[in-house]
């Protein structure tokens, strides 16, 4: 088994909350996606003037039981834990929605997967608020 290593600490003013109300979850799902892998990531900007970020997660029915249900949810808040702050934008609301592979996807393409669709929402609300786009951080010397 492949060990990853966790990012490192999120910023401490980078602000999280949770989502829990079903008309901020229909509000977040008539606006932006993004499908990837094992996670669908569905994101809003709120445009209310604060840098809160709030994320919600849910999983059908259609993936399983209550338990793979729960799996699958807790899986995708320990994601979220570890990439929002590095990733999300401030004053936005996400939802992540557990896909049939969720449960059962490695850790490491679990992590890609909500990475990769964090990325891209973030250059579409850019693009959607006609803001130029987030700049890449170097990873490698070029």
């Amino acid at each position: 088994m492949v060990q990853v290593q966790a990012p490192a600490a999120p910023p401490p003013d980078f602000p999280i909350a949770r989502l829990k109300k079903r008309p901020d979850f229909l509000a977040a799902a008539r606006s932006l996606n993004c499908a990837r892998g094992a996670v669908v990531a569905q994101a809003r900007h709120r445009a209310d003037g604060t840098d809160l970020v709030r994320i919600g997660f849910t999983a059908t029915k259609r993936i399983g039981g209550a338990v793979v249900r729960n799996r699958a949810k807790r899986r995708l808040r320990e994601a979220a834990r570890l990439l929002a702050p590095l990733h999300a934008r401030r004053g936005c609301d996400y939802v992540f929605i557990a896909r049939g592979g969720t449960v059962s996807r490695a850790w490491a393409p679990l992590l890609d997967d909500m990475k990769s669709a964090l990325i891209r929402l973030a250059a579409d609300l850019s693009a959607s608020l006609g803001e130029p786009p987030p700049q890449r951080l170097q990873t490698r010397p070029d």
